[in-house]
Parts: structure tokens; sequence; C-alpha cells
């Protein structure tokens, strides 16, 4: 019987390992990747103490720091299941079975889907979802970014160095990311924004080679070398049956991180904790730490 188990290993889900561990907290780690979405993100210019950091190098320092605990870690291993049995909260995986005294879910979200003809037949032949993993592969080529918010503009910022061209096609009447976003990219000769488009099919042959849009109320085709999908993203939650969600599918938490289930934490971006940002993610995984050890206590189950 664990204390504890962290479900994903993304900014709250590292920090609250760490916490965890200065507390003696026995403690696992399940997550089917290490770094989470700050693994995806291009340049960080608002995390304390880096004026300037590569997201890959930032989830490499936050797993560098959790490493130096030897906490263990079961990578590549998806949560199927929750639930909370007497004083056990039982864990299913895709692998395996666990039980501990306490669970913090920090499973953090994945991206949206289009959801338009051709989009499931072009993944990874010229669609992606990740600028900064797939980024690079589209050197000199013209390319189009789908979405409005910090997560497409964070991606046209990256993509300006590397494209001949980005088209950024939202489909709303206006940008709705951080203003110092909008303005580095509408400055950039190199960009194109298209506002009130919608994407209604992606093109090609053996490989993606443009998209159809609707805007002004007709038809047109966009002839493109990549298309990057950055439209939102969805709660990893759907294995926590028996917790309070909000309309969007985010975990329901109070200011300590608790659910509506005893011993069943939750932090980071599948809470419904307002703005999704590294630090903010980091912060809450502390806390539901911090929170975890203070339940034990109370428990008579530290040791």
């Amino acid at each position: 019987m664990l204390d504890l188990i962290i479900i994903g290993a993304g900014p709250s889900g590292i920090t609250a390992g760490v916490y965890a561990a200065r507390k003696k907290i026995d403690t696992l780690v399940i997550t089917r990747d290490v770094g989470g979405q700050a693994a995806w993100s291009g340049d960080v210019e608002n995390y304390t103490g880096y004026q300037f950091i590569s997201g890959p190098e930032l989830a490499a320092k936050f797993q560098e720091h959790m490493s130096g605990y030897n906490i263990p870690v079961r990578e590549n291993e998806s949560v199927t299941s929750l639930d909370v049995k007497g004083k056990a909260v039982s864990v299913v995986t895709d692998k395996s079975e666990y039980a501990a005294r306490t669970v913090i879910i920090a499973s953090g979200k994945r991206t949206k889907e289009l959801n338009v003809p051709g989009e499931q037949e072009f993944k990874n032949r010229g669609l992606t979802y990740c600028a900064t993993c797939d980024g690079p592969l589209f050197s000199g080529r013209e390319v189009a970014v789908i979405g409005g918010g910090n997560s497409a503009l964070d991606a046209v910022l990256q993509l300006i160095r590397i494209a001949r061209r980005v088209y950024l096609i939202n489909i709303n009447s206006s940008l709705n990311a951080d203003e110092i976003m909008c303005k580095k990219a509408g400055e950039s000769s190199l960009v194109t924004i298209l506002n009130d488009t919608e994407v209604t099919a992606i093109l090609g042959d053996k490989m993606v080679n443009g998209i159809k849009i609707k805007r002004q109320g007709r038809e047109e085709v966009l002839a493109l070398g990549g298309v990057f999908v950055e439209i939102g993203l969805i709660p990893n939650s759907e294995f926590a049956k028996g917790l309070k969600k909000n309309e969007l599918g985010e975990i329901k938490v109070n200011p300590r991180n608790e659910t509506n289930l005893p011993a069943v934490f939750a932090a980071g971006d599948v809470t419904d904790v307002p703005e999704k940002q590294i630090i903010i993610a980091a912060g809450e995984g502390a806390k539901a730490a911090l929170s975890v050890f203070s339940y034990l206590a109370r428990h008579n189950d530290t040791r």
C-alpha cells in the first residue's frame, strides 16, 4: 500500500512529486509521458527565474529535479479507472493495478481535433498538433496554424523562424491570445491572419497539400505544405468517473485541491482552476502534495 499515487508528470505532477518526496511520502508516479504540455511549448518568457527558456528545456529541468529524489515513475502507462475502496484508492492502468492511501490527479489536457474530412487520413502526414515537436520538418514550406488562442500564437511564433509563410486561420472575429503574442505575429511580414475563417477539410494526396476554408460565405482552397491544429485542449479526466466536473470536463477542486471524493486530490490543467499556465500548474501541484501530507497526518497514516 503506497501513501500516494500521482497520475501525470507534467509541471503539476512533477512538482507534486518533489514536494511529496521532501515530506517523505511513499509515492509512485504513473504517466503516459514526462513533461506534459510544457514539453510542447516554444519560448517560455513568463516562468519566474527564467527570462527566457524553451518549453522542452524547462520540462527537462523539471524531470531532472524529480529524478534527484529517486521517485519511481511508471512511464508509457495510461490510467483507465480510479475507485475509492474503504481506506484505499484503487488505480487501474492499461498495464497493472495499484493501491494507495491518496491520489493526486495531475493528468493535464490533450489537443482537441478539428473533426473535418481528411484530418484522420493526414495525421502525421503533413498534419500535426505540436509545432515544437514537428516544426523543423516544415522548413521552407507554406503552412497554416489553425486556432486563435495562446497555443496557436505560440506555434506561429515558432514557425516564422522555420517556414516560408504562415497562415493563421481563426474561426472567431478576433484573436484571444496574449496581446504581446498577437503583436509579434501581426508585425511579422511572414504571417497572414485570416479571422472569421472556418476550415472545412484537409486536402492532400500522399501528404497534405492544402486546406479548404470558408470565409465571407465563400469556400476557397489554400495550397499548403503543412497544417498545425491548435484549437484548444480537452482535460484527461475520463477515467475519473465519480468526480464532480464542470461543463468542460475539468475536475472541480477547492482551494486545498480536494475533490468530492475522500483521499482524491487534483491539480493543474485537468482541474477547474482558472488560467492554464505552467507556473500555475506547478504551484497547484505543490499545494496538492501539501494537502496530501495534511490528510495523511490527520488519518495517522504518515510514517
